[in-house]
């Protein structure tokens, strides 16, 4: 298991929200058993404002037992909100079907953890 790696690029600097909480982050995503987190939208853009903004994940799981799909995906969802203090979309891959909120979000992403 990879551990947080927040990315130098052009997105240094846009990610206080994230910043500092790689660890804790990188917890939940093993409990939870996330394959893939990537972060976009204004924690990317530099529109982020904590007073304002939500933060939205990219999330990809490992193979789930039948099941178990919606109290993990929920389960995490509160898990992230309850660290951050913050209001948190998750998107899966599969469900997005509008191909210019996929090129939206693929311009914009960084990737978080992965497993």
């Amino acid at each position: 298991m990879a551990p947080i790696r927040i990315p130098e690029t052009r997105a240094a600097g846009r990610l206080p929200a994230i910043r500092g909480y790689e660890s804790e982050l990188a917890q939940l995503c093993r409990k939870f058993h996330v394959r893939r987190l990537e972060l976009f939208g204004s924690a990317m853009g530099g529109g982020f404002n904590p007073d304002r903004s939500d933060l939205d994940f990219l999330v990809e799981f490992e193979p789930l037992p039948v099941g178990g799909y919606a109290d993990t995906f929920f389960g995490f969802k509160d898990a992230l909100e309850g660290l951050f203090g913050l209001p948190v979309d998750l998107v899966i891959p599969s469900a997005i079907r509008n191909p210019y909120f996929r090129q939206s979000i693929e311009k914009s992403k960084a990737l978080l953890y992965a497993a």
